[in-house]
């Protein structure tokens, strides 16, 4: 690749990403799932418009699996505890009983109405049967629902989708063969082993992290997000389901109290839209428009058997004997979205050679685009006449560490160092240049809010708040004190830069 041919490539690359952003506000303001634009934008790029030829069922495998990934280890460091600690069994059934569930009824309704053999139409039912954890976190999160529903969406879809490709490479095998019992086997290895590696690289790295002091407070969100893929990679080489790993090291590393939390929050989001926008418009190229109205017919078929008969069916089974009332459970099954899963899942049978595996990619790509564009705008309606949100409910608030971008201010730390002059000065008697102020004392390892006739003590940490236009003002004056105390200006001492 020559220079400018890199040069083209990300111009190329910038403008997409900019139209998905742009995609992103259009869905927003129209109540749409902004998958659904992306897939679009990336059709439009695609052979039978713009002539870009994308065809690589592998690479479009390997690089969704990776952006899937960076999606699960998004959710996971954006979900909170208390929201899920209570939801574990039933999100557990519901991502593997349910599964299971959702998989027999929707094979079931493709062999019985549409008169798929046996392999294809238990391919399509695997393909299709888990929620999928983008278009969860994307939809559901702007909704004010009660947190049992959303938690418990929320972690089914960190959970199903380890089953989920369990059953599909399992059914991609080429001829059929299947045995029970060594399937049950693979399935409960994959799921205990995943659990196991993700929940102990989360603790490693919460107990590891606070210990290490790195030299730049960016480095922090980069070293947390790294420990996420750290965990799906390490399950993956031991043969254990990676995403249940990603995602359970997120949780945990997000609930451990981590320095640079709100840092690590925005950048995670950050990574997990890129993922989702280079993912969607892959998948889009990744199509033939042409071929897909043939498939319209067999989509929305199985597509109803999924939405009003095989997903109810596994939600009220799974959820037997937790008294989750009807109304939530109705809505639970409505809200089972499809997005980026089932389209990545829908290229391992292209890559093992199934016959008709085309086929199987063109059906699940109606299929998600048609109801998604059914599901995800009617979901708030849908909520508010079952009652689980007002009218007018507002969202839920989000708290973060310091928002200081928005309130145009910055935050300054320092300690009082062995000799300074700082030492016996009050706050009082600091003059810092108004509106700065000091917000904070950590001495001897407490923490408490300083009065204006405060000390200052040597081996004080402060948090100082201020503005950019007096953040160099109040450097000069701590520094200006630090050297000759109180009356630093009888001195001719400004606390420039040496």
């Amino acid at each position: 690749m020559s220079l400018q041919q890199l040069y083209v490539m990300l111009l190329a690359g910038g403008l997409v990403l900019l139209a998905g952003i742009v995609a992103t506000r259009v869905a927003h303001r129209m109540g749409l799932p902004s998958l659904v634009l992306f897939l679009v934008l990336g059709v439009l790029l695609g052979e039978d418009v713009l002539g870009i030829e994308f065809d690589d069922a592998q690479l479009a495998q390997n690089l969704g699996t990776a952006a899937l990934a960076i999606i699960l280890v998004e959710g996971g460091l954006t979900t909170q505890w208390s929201d899920v600690r209570w939801l574990l069994a039933p999100a557990g059934l519901l991502a593997t009983v349910g599964v299971g569930i959702s998989v027999v009824g929707t094979a079931a309704g493709a062999h019985l109405l549409l008169g798929m053999d046996w392999q294809l139409a238990l391919l399509l039912g695997a393909i299709v049967s888990s929620t999928d954890a983008a278009a969860v976190f994307s939809v559901l999160r702007v909704l004010p629902l009660p947190r049992r529903v959303a938690g418990l969406l929320e972690a089914e879809s960190g959970f199903n989708d380890a089953p989920t490709v369990i059953l599909v490479l399992l059914f991609s095998t080429t001829p059929l063969h299947l045995e029970p019992g060594s399937a049950a086997a693979n399935l409960l290895y994959q799921l205990v082993a995943g659990t196991a590696i993700g929940l102990a690289i989360g603790w490693l790295g919460a107990a590891s992290l606070p210990r290490v002091a790195l030299p730049a407070s960016g480095l922090y969100p980069l070293a947390i997000f790294g420990l996420g893929m750290v965990a799906f990679a390490a399950a993956g080489a031991a043969q254990a389901s990676g995403f249940i790993a990603a995602y359970l090291a997120g949780v945990v590393l997000a609930n451990s109290g981590l320095p640079r939390r709100a840092a690590t929050r925005s950048f995670a989001e950050g990574l997990g839209w890129l993922a989702q926008i280079g993912l969607f418009v892959l998948l889009g190229l990744l199509v033939t428009p042409s071929e897909l109205p043939q498939e319209a017919l067999p989509a929305l078929v199985i597509g109803l058997v999924l939405l009003l008969a095989a997903r109810p069916l596994s939600v009220v089974v799974s959820l037997l004997g937790f008294r989750v009332p009807w109304r939530e459970q109705a809505f639970l099954s409505w809200a089972g979205l499809r997005g980026a899963v089932p389209i990545v899942l829908a290229t391992f049978p292209t890559v093992q050679g199934v016959p008709d595996s085309d086929r199987v990619l063109d059906i699940v790509f109606v299929l998600v685009v048609v109801f998604t564009l059914v599901q995800g705008p009617s979901l708030r309606p849908l909520a508010r006449r079952m009652g689980l949100i007002p009218r007018e409910a507002a969202r839920e608030i989000q708290v973060e560490a310091a928002p200081l971008d928005v309130l145009g201010a910055e935050l300054l730390t320092m300690t009082v160092p062995a000799g300074s002059a700082l030492h016996g000065v009050s706050i009082r008697e600091l003059r810092l240049p108004n509106p700065s102020m000091i917000t904070l004392f950590i001495r001897s390892g407490h923490t408490f809010v300083p009065e204006p006739a405060t000390r200052l003590e040597v081996g004080d940490e402060l948090l100082i708040v201020t503005t950019p236009a007096q953040r160099e003002a109040t450097e000069r004056r701590l520094r200006a004190v630090s050297r000759r105390g109180r009356l630093t200006h009888w001195f001719g001492e400004y606390g420039d830069p040496d």
